[in-house]
């Protein structure tokens, strides 16, 4: 098993940065008139999954840790929905988003 010394070693942290990484390349192909709109809404909520990752690993007890993931989650919930809209309002295609 590998040594996670930070939380940069957190496969899970990586993937949330993979994540956030793909939607900021994915809103870059929305319209201008919705860099306030949906793309601000699809970039906050996939920076949250990484730094919620990030930021309960720095906390001094397993239960903060786990409360961090939760929000992690959370926002995980809020960016499918916001890519699903995009999907049916057509500012995304469905091989885009895959």
């Amino acid at each position: 098993m590998p040594e996670i010394n930070d939380f940069k070693d957190l496969k899970i942290w990586q993937q949330g940065m993979e994540i956030a990484e793909k939607c900021y390349f994915l809103t870059q192909l929305f319209p201008k008139d919705e860099l306030y709109g949906m793309v601000q809404q699809i970039r906050r909520s996939a920076v949250s999954i990484p730094a919620n990752i990030a930021e309960g690993y720095g906390r001094r007890t397993t239960r903060e840790y786990v409360r961090f993931l939760n929000i992690a989650q959370g926002s995980i919930n809020e960016l499918e929905t916001h890519i699903i809209l995009s999907l049916r309002v057509g500012l995304s295609k469905q091989k885009d988003i895959e």
